[in-house]
């Protein structure tokens, strides 16, 4: 019989929140719940199992606490917050990494945690080593160091070294990347958890390597001392010197560790030795001093006995993974090497390629060039053919010309001849005219001597018969005749004006004739002065001939060179 309404009871859960070194991780987690479960989840969850160097670490007040696999989870002190926050952590540290850290995840987590270790200073590292491990942690995160890409300030951002050694020394960041990046290229062909292996190396010789500190008394009145646990032993330090112990106790001379409240004995196994007893006042801290003490002589008494199967399991496992990735390593380093001499021989190939089309280019402009020039000449050779018969026929005609002038040359010298002859004729006449004008004009001079003598005599006379006239009797002139009886008048003048009447018609005639004369003189010299400008004008048209035949003649020399 089934009772309606009631359903199945749900079991309750929490939030949990792990971070690793690399990655945050949310679980939900039932009530009853076991530290050891959750821790389990944990490891499956990133493919951990070399289960035994880690923890689960919680902060608790003023200190920290691990969780108890054994023991619920809600019944430890953890913080009460949703989700609860846990440290997946490595716990317990190993006496030599290469050979006993197995899986990469192993080492991964390990190198995460020592280098912020190193970084935080909790961890004592010398600026030499520090520049070394961080060449390291370079080629774990960049892989091989190629100049090409990584340029300077690629480091510019990542967090290499400690702070105290950057205060140090007065560099530069640009300076300690350059002094890094100088160990960085020295490690070519190295893989990341190979070199993740040689950081880890490196670091565990380092004093303060894997080191859990906790401060202690020896006596209830003595000053404060620390004590350090590792995977070799107990030390005993003083609080200003964590690097070098005053005291050490192995675990392999430790026979027993007890405590009683506050109080500590560390029991030698040579009973002949003193027994050692120091105090701690925390409770919570002296459980924890405790648990690592366990754990710590527990991994120690286990590394000196054979390995458990499942360990002797993964040891083969990583052998066989190692030498697999290796032997993929080598195929992969082949392939590189393979396909950069194929890259190369591309790069050959494509630079001959590039070459040879370069010259067949360089060819084919040739050829086209050598083409356009035997086109050119061939239209040049045309040209020069049309010009030869061009010549030739102009050549022709030269000769021609040459003999047309040359029977026009014989003319025009006759004709020269002639008209140097007909201007040697004209030049005489022309002086023969010049030296009669002359003599005319010395004619017409003393004609006009003999007129103006003819006149003086004249005056004088008149003048004379004026005194005479006037000594006899006043002569009363008439007036002037006015018609035909002016001849009788004249002639009772006496024979004096008749013979003054007869004086004045010869100088009419006189003047008349000079001046025939002088316009006969005119007319002659006219007519010699167009005479030779006819002379001249035929002299300047035999001379451009003569030019123009000169022309011809160099014509037909330079045509017969």
């Amino acid at each position: 019989m089934s009772i309606l309404g009631l359903k199945k009871k749900q079991p309750k859960t929490f939030k949990v929140k792990v971070s690793t070194m690399d990655a945050e991780m949310e679980f939900s987690c039932e009530v009853k719940w076991k530290g050891k479960d959750l821790f389990d989840l944990v490891c499956r969850t990133i493919g951990l199992r070399e289960t035994w160097f880690f923890g689960l670490r919680y902060t608790v007040k003023d200190t920290y606490a691990w969780l108890k696999p054994d023991k619920r989870v809600l019944d430890q002190e953890v913080p009460k917050d949703s989700p609860i926050t846990f440290h997946f952590l490595a716990k317990f540290f190993p006496e030599k990494v290469e050979d006993e850290l197995v899986q990469e995840i192993t080492q991964h987590l390990f190198f995460l945690q020592v280098k912020k270790q190193i970084l935080d200073e909790e961890i004592f590292c010398s600026p030499e080593a520090s520049v070394l491990l961080a060449s390291y942690a370079v080629q774990a995160k960049y892989g091989d160091y190629d100049p090409n890409f990584h340029k300077p300030g690629f480091l510019a951002q990542d967090e290499l070294l400690p702070k105290r050694v950057l205060m140090q020394y007065q560099m530069t960041p640009d300076m300690w990347e350059e002094k890094i990046t100088a160990w960085y290229a020295e490690h070519r062909n190295i893989t990341r958890d190979e070199a993740e292996m040689e950081y880890l190396k490196i670091a565990q010789d380092l004093e303060m390597y894997g080191v859990s500190y906790f401060s202690i008394t020896q006596n209830k009145r003595d000053t404060e001392l620390l004590l350090g646990v590792d995977a070799q032993g107990l030390h005993i330090y003083n609080p200003n010197n964590k690097l070098s112990p005053n005291k050490s106790f192995p675990w392999s001379g430790i026979r027993n560790i007890s405590y009683s409240e506050k109080e500590f004995t560390i029991k030698p196994l040579d009973k002949k030795k003193e027994v050692f007893k120091f105090y701690s006042s925390q409770l919570r801290v002296n459980k924890l001093i405790l648990q690592l003490c366990i754990g710590n002589h527990d991994l120690f008494m286990r590394r000196r006995k054979v390995d458990s199967i499942e360990v002797q399991q993964m040891k083969a496992q990583a052998k066989e993974e190692k030498a697999r990735k290796k032997v993929e390593r080598q195929i992969l380093a082949r392939e590189k090497q393979m396909r950069e001499e194929a890259e190369r021989a591309k790069e050959d190939m494509e630079r001959r390629l590039f070459q040879l089309q370069d010259e067949a280019r360089m060819a084919n402009e040739a050829l086209l060039r050598s083409e356009e020039t035997a086109d050119l000449l061939a239209e040049k050779a045309q040209i020069a053919e049309e010009e030869a018969k061009l010549l030739a026929h102009k050549a022709a005609e030269a000769e021609q010309e040459r003999q047309r002038l040359e029977v026009t040359a014989l003319k025009t010298k006759e004709e020269k001849r002639l008209m140097e002859q007909k201007m040697r004729e004209a030049e005489s006449l022309a002086v023969k005219l010049v030296e009669q004008s002359e003599r005319r004009l010395k004619e017409a001079d003393h004609l006009k001597q003999d007129l103006n003598e003819a006149k003086d005599a004249e005056r004088k006379a008149k003048q004379k018969l004026l005194e005479i006239t006037k000594s006899t009797y006043p002569v009363m002139f008439p007036p002037p005749p006015t018609g035909p009886e002016s001849p009788d008048t004249t002639l009772d003048m006496g024979s004096m004006s008749v013979r003054m009447d007869f004086k004045d018609s010869d100088m009419k005639r006189l003047s008349m004739e000079i001046e025939r004369e002088r316009l006969e003189y005119m007319e002659k010299s006219k007519h010699l002065q167009d005479q030779l400008k006819e002379l001249k004008s035929e002299i300047e048209s035999l001379k451009l001939e003569e030019q123009q035949q000169a022309g011809l003649y160099s014509l037909r020399s330079y045509l017969s060179k």
